[in-house]
């Protein structure tokens, strides 16, 4: 198979033009194009009035492929197309009786059982909150009705806190097995768009992930893997060094010298147990700040210009990054085009923001998190949990300043550029339920966080015309950009430094970031558990 890469054409292209001009760039005969196929389609918008191409990368299959590739040996655009197919590392015998755990259904514990799964290990997965479809109910009466529920939340439940969001599926993370190509085709054959294996940006969407995640826990149960619901793990079973088991919020003990750890970013109560159990735990940087919400069709102007509204590129996105004169890198994060600010607190009485689209991104505004970069020596001194408590106190700080009932404080981005309170709303009417309470945002975050941002914005607005508009809307607060602290693990085994049998992965262990990285985090910990299984059987 051959890959062709760099293969440009317009917007509006015919189907037929991308196979002829696949035919014109080899110079072949179109009968000797056997079949191929669009690994990754991608646009180029930096230069918003110039005109805006489709870019291919094509797989394909031709007659006389060695004699093609000899012909264009010194071209870097024609090579041999590399393998991206998944290959398990490991069987499991007949004759296994010990069945390894998984705590945690986000994308990484999902890919961790389904590969365990595949390869015949029978996990069983230990999840403290609901399935999709309750958990999207409980969530929905915070929403609407101020209602939370502590183990059914945007945080807690089937799908992580992934679910509840954009569902981005790219990462900037070293990928030379091609796992991420494994977590789409897994994606895709539970139902999710086939377009996310080719298009540069993909997403899935809130609403088709529910849907996608169900179809993926039912195929775990088809290979003989269990997924336990409402089964909190509130300790751990240590002799010697090594994991021997869990303890359950209902005094349940399930025993298993093999744990994958799949926790989120915000199961604190369980990085407390791990912390007192004496596992490696230690801080590391995160990231605070708001969401900010602009108009959609102003960020598709200013990013894509007479573009704008072309129904092959879709809602704009954009990605920024400034450094503040005191030292601060203040930068967006999880951008949503056509989307809403949610809730996403896990614990009564904090407020916690985030964004989430929907698969259309076709709602009015668009939002992402202005956040800074805070580290553990220099902003939370205290030990390996001092992260997560400071992100509680800012989160019961946000609760009283948006009234103490769930509503989150806000601030138009011209009043807090200048440093004085916001009384009304303008043309930007913000997305956040259960709603949005104007006041002063700047006592909400460490003053350093608020001067950065400060200078930011209009610097921001420098690269986004409009983006530091009087009236664009700044929601507080958002904390929980990542793991606020790293689980460590041996980089070879993928096992607690101290514990064996342990398997710190994905976001909540500090190992990840985003659905992508999560489940492709997942899959290299099941593969590493399953050989350690394997190994020790074989001893």
């Amino acid at each position: 198979m051959i890959r062709i890469t760099e293969l440009s054409l317009s917007l509006d292209h015919s189907p037929e033009a991308l196979r002829q001009a696949i035919v014109a760039r080899l110079k072949i005969q179109d009968a000797d194009l056997l079949e191929f196929t669009v690994f990754k389609r991608s646009y180029d918008a930096r230069k918003k009035n110039s005109e805006i191409t489709f870019v291919y990368i094509i797989d394909l299959v031709v007659r006389d492929e060695q004699k093609i590739l000899q012909r264009f040996a010194r071209d870097n655009n024609v090579r041999p197309a590399p393998d991206t197919r998944y290959y398990p590392v490991a069987q499991a015998p007949d004759n296994l009786t010990e069945r390894p755990l998984v705590i945690g259904f986000g994308p990484c514990g999902l890919f961790a059982a389904l590969i365990l799964a595949q390869m015949g290990f029978k996990p069983i997965v230990l999840e403290r909150g609901k399935d999709v479809r309750r958990r999207t109910k409980d969530t929905w009466a915070l929403w609407r009705n101020k209602v939370l529920t502590p183990e059914s939340n945007v945080q807690f439940g089937e799908g992580g806190a992934g679910l509840f969001s954009d569902g981005k599926l790219y990462s900037q993370i070293k990928d030379p097995r091609f796992y991420g190509r494994k977590v789409m085709h897994e994606f895709v054959k539970a139902g999710a768009p086939e377009e996310i294996l080719y298009v540069s940006k993909p997403h899935i969407g809130t609403f088709r992930l529910t849907g996608v995640v169900s179809t993926m826990r039912e195929e775990i149960k088809r290979l003989g893997g269990e997924v336990r619901f409402e089964s909190k793990v509130v300790d751990f079973l240590l002799r010697d060094g090594r994991i021997q088991g869990v303890e359950l919020a209902d005094g349940q003990q399930i025993h298993s010298r093999y744990v994958i750890l799949a926790l989120g970013h915000s199961s604190r109560d369980t990085f407390r147990t791990l912390h007192r159990r004496g596992v490696f735990v230690e801080a590391k940087p995160f990231a605070v700040g708001f969401r900010i919400e602009h108009p959609q069709s102003q960020i598709d102007e200013a990013r894509l210009g007479k573009y704008a509204g072309h129904p092959e590129l879709g809602a704009a996105d954009y990605k920024l990054v400034y450094h503040a004169k005191n030292g601060r890198a203040v930068y967006s994060f999880c951008m949503c085009p056509g989307g809403t600010v949610v809730a996403a607190t896990s614990e009564p009485q904090r407020v916690v923001t985030n964004g989430m689209s929907q698969y259309s991104r076709n709602e009015r505004n668009a939002n992402a998190g202005i956040v800074v970069g805070i580290h553990p020596e220099q902003d939370f001194p205290g030990g390996p949990l001092a992260g997560v408590e400071l992100q509680e106190r800012l989160e019961s700080r946000a609760y009283e300043l948006g009234g103490s009932d769930y509503c989150a404080p806000g601030q138009l981005v011209g009043d807090f550029i200048r440093g004085r309170p916001s009384g009304e709303f303008g043309e930007v009417v913000p997305s956040y339920k259960p709603g949005v309470r104007l006041g002063d945002l700047a006592p909400s975050l460490p003053d350093y966080v608020i001067e950065a941002i400060r200078e930011a914005l209009p610097a921001f607005g420098k690269q986004i015309r409009g983006f530091d508009r009087e009236d664009a809307v700044l929601t507080g607060i958002e904390t929980r950009t990542s793991s606020p602290v790293r689980i460590t693990r041996d980089n070879e085994t993928f096992q607690s430094l101290n514990t064996r049998g342990l398997y710190p992965a994905g976001e909540g262990a500090g190992y990840a970031g985003g659905i992508l990285s999560a489940g492709v985090d997942g899959i290299k910990v099941a593969e590493a558990l399953a050989k350690a299984m394997l190994a020790d059987l074989q001893a």
